[in-house]
């Protein structure tokens, strides 16, 4: 037996309310969708975060092997860690008529205060999709790491960045014991650990 295959002409909105609108929106949809074994099923209600779409970009320096991190508070581990303060890849919001290509490089400046040279496009993924729509762009972006570091940021938008040059070795190791704890960080650095002979040979 085929197995079904789902797409979103399977599913029925059949009602969508917006709760908040802020800088992010939250909705309250009901809907009913197909089910595998055939038919649709009843009515759920689901909550939605709606978000702009994110890029992040690990910048990498293929001739010393490193890579550049920025550090900085995050509201979302402020109760269930001791220290808020996660080590992460340049990030942004797709807020303007940008592609994510421009975004990467425009957030490198402002947040590492680093210009960025080739990007090889690592993956897209939804970070959360059982209640948020984000989806994220994820980069590899080639980087001259000599001179990098300070601290940077847009004070107009709250931010207070440190920036720090990691060996690669070292980069990989604190995720193995859990210092580096975020998806996109996580995911970045894994995919270098697994292409970085490719990497090196056309960057080199």
């Amino acid at each position: 037996m085929q197995a079904l295959t789902l797409n979103r002409s399977d599913v029925e909105v059949l009602e969508r309310q917006t709760c908040f609108q802020g800088f992010y929106r939250l909705d309250r949809v009901t809907l009913r969708h197909a089910l595998f074994e055939g038919g649709m099923g009843a009515p759920i209600n689901r909550e939605l975060f709606v978000r702009h779409d994110a890029v992040c970009v690990l910048p990498y320096d293929p001739l010393n092997d490193s890579v550049v991190l920025v550090e900085q508070f995050r509201i979302g581990a402020l109760d269930k860690s001791a220290q808020p303060w996660l080590v992460e890849l340049v990030a942004g919001l797709i807020d303007k008529d940008e592609v994510p290509e421009e975004v990467a490089r425009r957030e490198a400046v402002e947040e590492a205060d680093l210009t960025l040279g080739d990007l090889w496009p690592i993956t897209r993924y939804y970070p959360s999709p059982g209640g948020s729509d984000e989806r994220v762009h994820l980069y590899l972006g080639r980087c001259d790491s000599r001179g990098a570091g300070g601290v940077h940021g847009l004070a107009d938008e709250g931010e207070d960045i440190r920036v720090q040059v990691w060996p690669l070795a070292d980069a990989l190791a604190a995720v193995r014991d859990g210092r580096i704890d975020n998806a996109a960080s996580i995911i970045a650095l894994q995919w270098l650990a697994l292409n970085r002979d490719e990497v090196r040979a056309r960057w080199a």
